[in-house]
C-alpha cells in the first residue's frame, strides 16, 4: 500500500476504502508477479485509438511467456470519494516489468500517463510509441517510419498547393536518401494513401508532448510509426 498512500499524498483512507483497494491488489497484481512477462499498455481507450491498442496487445501476446493487459479490461474501484485513475495506474505501472504507450494525439487521459511515465519511477521501464512522430532534424530521420511520419505532415498539409507538396516532398526524399533510406515519393505517396480514414490526418502534437517524446527517443525508448503495419514492426523492437 505504499505506492497508493504516495499516490494519494498521505491521504487518510476509510475502512472501506481500504478494504477495496486491498481487494483490486490481490485479485490482479498476482499476474505480475509471476515467470512470464507482463506489458502495462496505455493509450486512449476511445474508437478508433483502442484498435492501435489491441494491435500492440496481440503482437505481445504472440510471445511465449508474456501477460500484455489493458486497465480498461481489469475492474473497476468501488470507490466514490478517490480518485481512483491515481490508484489503479499506480499498482499496475509500479508491478508491471513494462509499460508501453501508443499515441496518436494531444488531448485526453493519455497526456496525463505521459506525464506520469516520463518520470521516476516509471521511465526506466516505459516505451512511447507516437504515431506519425518525428524530431525533425535530417540525422533523425533514420528509419522508414521517421520517413514517413514527417512526409504526412507536408502531404496532408491544406496549406500546401500541389506544387508545393511535390517540392517538400521531394526535398525530404532527397535528405533522407543520404541515410541510406531508399524510398522514393511515389512510394512515400502510396505508404500515405494507404493509411486507415481515421489514420489520414498526421497527428499535430504539443511542445510538451514533442519534448518528452524526444527525452524517450535520446533513450532509445521511443518507436515512431505511421500505419498499422509500422506497429506491428516497432512492437518487434520492445523488448
Amino acid at each position: 500500500m505504499e505506492s497508493v498512500n504516495d499516490a494519494l499524498q498521505g491521504l487518510e483512507l476509510e475502512p472501506h476504502e481500504t478494504s477495496e483497494i486491498l481487494g483490486f491488489a490481490n485479485r490482479e497484481l498476482p499476474h505480475l508477479h509471476t515467470p512470464e512477462d507482463s506489458y502495462f499498455i496505455l493509450g486512449s481507450y476511445r474508437d478508433p485509438y483502442l484498435r492501435r491498442l489491441r494491435i500492440v496487445q496481440n503482437e505481445l501476446d504472440k510471445r511465449l511467456g508474456t501477460y500484455p493487459f489493458l486497465m480498461a479490461d481489469l475492474p473497476e474501484l468501488d470507490i466514490d470519494r478517490l480518485p481512483v485513475f491515481r490508484i489503479r495506474f499506480t499498482l499496475l505501472a509500479a508491478h508491471a516489468d513494462t509499460i508501453v504507450a501508443v499515441y496518436e494525439q494531444d488531448a485526453g487521459g493519455e497526456v496525463t500517463e505521459l506525464g506520469k511515465i516520463s518520470t521516476t519511477p516509471y521511465f526506466d521501464k516505459s516505451y512511447v510509441l507516437p504515431r506519425d512522430y518525428a524530431w525533425m532534424t535530417e540525422q533523425n530521420l533514420a528509419t522508414e517510419a521517421d520517413v514517413i511520419a514527417a512526409a504526412a505532415t507536408i502531404y496532408f498539409n491544406d496549406d500546401l498547393d500541389e506544387a508545393a507538396t511535390e517540392e517538400e516532398l521531394d526535398s525530404l526524399i532527397a535528405a533522407v536518401n543520404q541515410n541510406d533510406i531508399s524510398l522514393t515519393p511515389p512510394d512515400v505517396i502510396d505508404r500515405l494513401e494507404d493509411r486507415e480514414d481515421s489514420e489520414q490526418a498526421p497527428v499535430s502534437y504539443s511542445w510538451v508532448h514533442l519534448n518528452e517524446f524526444r527525452l524517450f527517443e535520446l533513450h532509445g525508448r521511443c518507436y515512431a510509426w505511421s500505419s498499422r503495419d509500422d506497429l506491428r514492426n516497432v512492437v518487434d523492437e520492445i523488448p
